[in-house]
């Protein structure tokens, strides 16, 4: 079937036209799960459409979405907003206030829809601070708030229809922030046509059906979630929101509305296969030989093997009497997976893909719309240690002429009409990562590797920029924290670490003379000499590191500064270093910044103690 639709309003009335939905959009109110029917969806939109007309609103103008757990609701303002040419600022709702305010500021923002809990009053303590902001409205009824259907205006729906019809597909549509290693977000502006293009990309390599199901958890603020449930749509799929934290148990979402795709992060995955990894250790005799038994069939599983013979009649009776169980866990419909966001490990695609849940990885950024390259379901579109092809109409070239890289690898870059607008009122940051001629570079570092069939898979091999990403999926920038943190006299050098892990750590150099100070002031004892490379700085004896005071001193300054950062931002764990970093050692450059990739390299066995403990 051709893809019709342009801009993104285009697609529900899409659905309606091509295959109309009784459960359309839908979520779980007091344990059951409530729907709107694609039509209802429509008409609840166009009120939304004539609601901010009478507001005032009208093409460019800004309004924010926010709310813990996904939800119908945010989808029918982001239609509603989006059919008169106002433009979508989504927005996690767990940033500092500090956070609020620049976006709120930046995209001059005139109104927030928000979910249930504290949103209301974050959003209501920033309003002094912003000229252009307007008011709230919250989707949950709230003593002293606005309800969203407050707006609703009946009448005539001309207007929205006139504004509908002036909507081009190269209009800003969202402006989405993600955070620069500056610490200041920075407005990525996307129009209709890279959202849609990359929808159109995409969609044929989803392995559903209309009417078939979707579950919804990953933050629609995520521009992973944001373009795969308009996917969602485009295909009639019916989309059942919740939030990651109400996802697991037999009363959890998962099991309850027994999806047939969804897509995750790997720190997911990895949480759902630990909890099955840790039931197998539970069992007890032959239940336990056969579980692990069945789990260490996976360890040979590549995507498109074939058992047969005796190999097949022991696949089955795995399947049988293990593997089902874990599909059954996962509501026993589920046709794929598609992780993102953040790097899977080979061993989490090989079990779950092995055990009938397939498993398929991605890449992009919140600046490729975001879909830049994806494994496939269909035979011979995957590779395991891959991101999968580029898209259909996306180009991606490696270069190695800016950097000491390994063979065959380089800096990603990326051409095709997903590339981003810009930076919203950046265009000095704009130009950095475009090139004259188009390509958008992203940071990334990699190389293409030939399938059986020609194919080229992309394959991540390292970071070029600061920026680190956790297993969630979420980015720290790890500069503003190690500077706020390195304001405490005792802490000479610091350096963030966290890639792929769960949670952020810090490696830290205590400043030698501050730090014989205060041990001498509260009964330490400790040992300095001066380091062999530069006679100037002094390493610290490891005995005097290891002292629970001095531990305990360097937990109490990790206690104190943390309020100062989003959760994710955050340091859970800290290691202290007897030897300072030098330019002479290797760790800094002449211009004193951290070698980071080297710093990661000699303390290597360091972190894996840290994740490991």
């Amino acid at each position: 079937m051709e893809l019709t639709f342009t801009r993104l309003f285009d697609i529900v009335r899409f659905q309606n036209e091509h295959f109309p939905q009784k459960k359309s959009l839908g979520h779980r109110v007091d344990g059951d799960w409530v729907f709107y029917s694609t039509k209802e969806v429509m008409d609840l939109a166009n009120n939304v459409s004539l609601g901010l007309l009478k507001m005032g609103l009208g093409p460019g103008d800004k309004i924010s979405i926010l709310s813990y757990d996904n939800r119908p609701e945010w989808k029918i303002v982001e239609i509603g907003a989006h059919q008169i040419g106002a433009v979508t600022v989504p927005v996690y709702p767990t940033i500092s206030p500090a956070d609020y305010e620049y976006i709120f500021n930046d995209a001059g923002v005139q109104y927030a829809f928000v979910g249930p809990g504290d949103l209301a009053d974050k959003v209501n303590a920033t309003a002094p601070k912003v000229p252009t902001f307007k008011g709230v409205f919250t989707f949950e009824k709230a003593e002293g708030e606005r309800h969203w259907e407050e707006i609703f205006e009946g009448g005539s729906l001309e207007e929205v229809e006139k504004l509908s019809n002036q909507v081009k597909e190269d209009d800003l549509a969202v402006l989405i922030y993600t955070s620069g290693t500056t610490g200041l977000p920075k407005g990525v502006a996307l129009s209709h046509k890279n959202l849609v293009s990359n929808i159109k990309a995409a969609l044929p390599l989803f392995p559903l059906k209309p009417g078939e199901k979707a579950l919804s958890f990953l933050p629609l603020c995520h521009i992973f979630e944001c373009t795969v449930s308009n996917a969602y749509m485009g295909r009639g799929v019916n989309i059942g929101f919740t939030g990651v934290r109400n996802l697991g148990g037999d009363e959890g979402d998962i099991k309850s509305f027994k999806p047939h795709f969804f897509t995750t992060v790997p720190r997911l995955l990895e949480k759902v296969y630990e909890k099955i990894y840790n039931k197998g250790l539970e069992l007890t005799g032959l239940k336990k030989k056969l579980f692990f038994w069945a789990l260490s069939r996976t360890d040979d599983y590549s995507f498109d093997k074939e058992y047969s013979g005796l190999d097949g009649f022991k696949q089955k009776i795995a399947d049988k009497l293990i593997f089902s169980k874990w599909r059954e866990a996962l509501g026993g419909n589920m046709k794929g997976i598609v992780t993102g966001a953040a790097a899977c490990p080979v061993k989490m695609a090989k079990v779950f893909s092995a055990a009938g849940i397939p498993v398929r990885e991605g890449y992009g950024l919140t600046e490729t719309s975001p879909a830049l390259t994806i494994n496939t379901f269909e035979k011979g579109g995957a590779m395991l240690g891959t991101v999968g092809p580029a898209l259909e109409g996306i180009t991606i070239k490696i270069d190695a002429s800016d950097g000491d890289y390994k063979p065959g690898e380089g800096e990603i870059l990326a051409k095709g009409p997903n590339i981003m607008q810009g930076y919203y009122n950046k265009p000095d940051k704009t130009a950095e990562v475009m090139d004259a001629d188009g390509w958008f570079h992203t940071g990334d570092v990699g190389k293409l590797i030939k399938g059986s069939d020609g194919r080229e898979f992309l394959k991540i091999t390292d970071r070029k920029k600061e920026l680190l990403k956790t297993s969630g999926g979420k980015y720290v920038a790890p500069a503003p924290i190690e500077n706020k943190f390195k304001e405490d006299f005792l802490i000479e050098q610091m350096m963030v670490v966290g890639e792929k892990q769960k949670f952020v750590s810090a490696l830290i150099v205590p400043a030698a003379e501050a730090l014989k100070d205060w041990c001498e002031d509260n009964g330490v004892d400790i040992k300095i000499h001066p380091a062999p490379y530069n006679d100037t700085l002094y390493c610290i004896s490891k005995s005097t590191l290891e002292d629970p005071k001095v531990i305990a001193k360097f937990q109490e300054i990790i206690n104190g500064f943390n309020p100062n950062f989003s959760h994710i931002e955050q340091i859970k764990k800290f290691e202290l270093l007897s030897d300072p970093w030098d330019v002479a050692s290797g760790e800094l450059t002449p211009t004193m910044k951290l070698k980071r990739r080297v710093i990661r390299e000699k303390y290597k066995d360091i972190i894996t103690r840290v994740y490991n403990v």
